[in-house]
């Protein structure tokens, strides 16, 4: 028997709602990710997009664990001299706090043409609500997954 490798038009994607409130940064990090690579498929396949869209709500509610919320620095280079910007996870958090989850998961993505495809099937929203109802995202947990 030969291996099993997925072809680009078999894969079937579906949308997940992913609730963030009261979770820990780096785990529904890792989650996302792991759904948005398509990892949690018995078709899996690394060179094909399997993974599904996600749409997370209440980015605002994250927790993370130890002092990061003050210790936790973001950095960004403008390219010019001088140019380093960093700010706090606390600032962050203020002004944009569906950033720092995007940001996290795209960390955990390949790095080339097939990670930024699975990038943009990410969708993070700071509040309750989002604009995906036409595609009725099915909930789900993360404990579902990790006991």
């Amino acid at each position: 028997m030969s291996t099993y490798y997925a072809k680009k038009g078999d894969v079937k994607q579906e949308w997940l709602l992913i609730d963030a409130e009261g979770l820990v940064l780096g785990r529904l990090a890792s989650f996302a990710a792991q759904i948005l690579k398509g990892k949690l498929k018995p078709q899996y396949t690394p060179h094909v997009d399997t993974g599904d869209y996600v749409v997370i709500i209440n980015a605002d509610k994250i927790k993370v664990t130890g002092a990061k919320v003050t210790d936790k620095v973001y950095y960004h280079h403008s390219g010019y001299p001088g140019g380093l910007k960093q700010e706090t996870f606390a600032q962050v958090m203020e002004r944009h706090p569906e950033r720092i989850i995007e940001r996290a998961i795209r960390g955990m993505l390949p790095k080339n043409r097939l990670g930024r495809a699975m990038g943009k099937k990410l969708k993070v929203y700071a509040g309750p609500d989002h604009p995906h109802q036409a595609q009725t995202p099915r909930p789900i947990k993360l404990e579902e997954y990790h006991g």
